[in-house]
């Protein structure tokens, strides 16, 4: 597997399977327009950092994407997407994509990543293997119209 830096020019070989998982296997409605201006949006973020990976065809099998921020004196990542296509999950991949995004963090000065999850077995299963844990003083509130 090749892990590099993702360009906006990416974005089409990464919506297929983006489009794919979420809407097959999680009951949304994404559509190539809206997929594709969410993964733009989240280039347009000052800071943002994306990494794709691909297989020994070069073929996209994955991608993560996010941004970093500043908090005061604390430099964080803040991770928006990470997608595996169907088809590779439960293969190591997702691992090895979190574990690289991680080593980048660090090299590029973050502190730390922050994420928000969907609260179910997978997530719970895949972010705690990693080492991620729920922050005891921070809740999501939202309120939808």
């Amino acid at each position: 597997m090749k892990i590099s830096e993702m360009l906006q020019d990416d974005i089409g070989l990464v919506l297929p399977f983006y489009i794919e998982q979420y809407n097959v296997y999680e009951g949304n409605c994404w559509t190539e327009k809206t997929a594709g201006k969410r993964i733009r949006q989240l280039f347009s973020i000052n800071d943002n950092y994306a990494l794709i990976m691909k297989d020994c065809n070069n073929k996209a099998i994955g991608f993560v994407i996010g941004y970093f921020k500043q908090y005061g004196d604390l430099f964080a990542y803040t991770l928006e997407e990470i997608v595996i296509s169907h088809n590779e999950q439960n293969k190591g991949y997702g691992s090895m994509l979190l574990v690289e995004l991680e080593k980048r963090v660090k090299e590029k000065g973050g502190a730390g990543i922050e994420l928000q999850a969907v609260k179910d077995q997978m997530h719970e299963k895949y972010y705690g293997k990693a080492g991620y844990r729920d922050a005891n003083n921070f809740t999501i509130k939202c309120k939808w119209f």
